[in-house]
């Protein structure tokens, strides 16, 4: 099948109670089971809950893996992911990565004994450097949020494969529409579904996608122990949000694309971080790898002082935290995403304190233009 049909059909039968089309709510904490040893497939929610399973089912058909779990956020996802390694383990990842996953590494699993590396995965050989005798993951970004850098991900799988570490990718920024890690090689997908694929900035959650046997057991088996799985309400919500996920990536791709030559034309912009433009360094990559270049953009303002006033002065595109809505959602990322990233480690990778992220939604192009205009003139 076709992805937009994927996208509204996978995992979805209609209700054999009712032939309701939409998979219901099933607001429920147990089942009653027929006999003893004997149910219709579920006897507890937090185990398993059939709209959240028709979720699961609809995720990996879209990312073409194996199994999919929802859970009851993206940072949860990730957690679950880092359950595959150990005490005395090490991780590279890719430099500059979202902010609450920083954190997490950092302030959480290092005191557990995990040790991370962080590097530019887009640079193979000083990815092959960082590995290590004890390195058990290799986990990416691409794009990296927010400055945009991507990685090769045919050439990080085999790199993987080379070193027998398990190979992760956080898709959250593309989607399963535009990019397909799993495509090429790589072990394991995560999303936050509270981004694109629920799209309407109303669910809270995240999901992981599996294609090995050995991590398919681990992580099933870790979010029924945990149990912070995604709610029935928030499952059916990212459902409903799924079915029109083309339609929406193809607007933010190609709104996004116009907020990018926009933003290239100002002179008071002093550089813009988009795959999708020629100038990016990896342009040809993302030609490559991806099926478009989305409605991500990060764009540089010289200091925080202009990137306050540019802010200010907006009013349609809305200053707030997350992105992948409907809306264009905008904020300054030294100060909000990724404030849990020390300054100095920041100015580092070339991370400005005029470093403003833009989620570029799906309004009338023209009006998010006029938007940027008004907020650009007040610098």
């Amino acid at each position: 099948m076709g992805f937009a049909t994927d996208a509204i059909h996978a995992g979805q039968e209609p209700d054999p109670t009712t032939g309701a089309i939409m998979t219901p709510i099933y607001q429920t904490s147990t089942y009653v089971q027929e006999a003893l040893g004997k149910s219709k497939g579920f006897d507890y929610a937090r185990t398993i809950n059939p709209t959240r399973l028709a979720l699961e089912k609809n995720l990996a058909a879209l990312e073409g893996g194996g199994k999919g779990f929802c859970f009851a956020s993206g940072m949860s996802a990730i957690a679950a992911v880092m359950t595959l390694v150990g005490t005395g383990d090490h991780v590279v990842v890719s430099s500059m990565t979202y902010g609450g996953t920083f954190r997490l590494f950092e302030r959480v699993l290092r005191g557990y004994g995990l040790d991370f590396s962080y590097v530019d995965t887009g640079d193979l050989e000083a990815t092959e450097k960082a590995i290590r005798p004890a390195t058990r993951m290799l986990y990416i970004e691409t794009p990296t949020n927010p400055l945009m850098g991507l990685t090769d991900l045919a050439a990080a799988a085999r790199l993987a494969k080379k070193h027998s570490i398990i190979s992760v990718v956080d898709n959250t920024f593309m989607s399963p529409y535009f990019q397909k890690p799993l495509s090429f090689g790589i072990d394991i997908v995560a999303h936050s579904t509270t981004k694109f694929l629920n799209g309407h900035s109303d669910s809270v959650g995240g999901c992981v996608i599996t294609v090995k046997p050995e991590h398919t057991e681990r992580i099933g088996f870790v979010q029924n122990s945990v149990g912070a799985i995604l709610s029935p309400f928030d499952s059916w919500l990212v459902l409903r949000g799924v079915k029109t996920l083309h339609l929406r990536m193809a607007c933010h791709d190609s709104n996004g694309r116009r907020v990018a030559a926009f933003l290239t034309g100002q002179a008071k912009v002093k550089r813009v971080l988009y795959p999708g433009l020629p100038s990016h360094p990896q342009h040809d990559l993302a030609k490559r790898q991806c099926t478009g270049f989305g409605g991500m953009i990060a764009f540089d303002l010289g200091d925080f002082a202009r990137a306050k006033r540019f802010l200010d002065h907006l009013k349609l595109c809305a200053l707030a935290e997350s992105l992948g809505g409907v809306e264009t959602l905008i904020c300054h990322p030294g100060s909000m995403t990724h404030a849990a990233i020390p300054e100095e480690e920041r100015e580092r990778q070339g991370f400005t304190a005029g470093l403003v992220r833009i989620s570029v939604g799906n309004e009338d192009a023209d009006d998010i233009l006029a938007d940027l205009k008004e907020g650009l003139s007040a610098i």
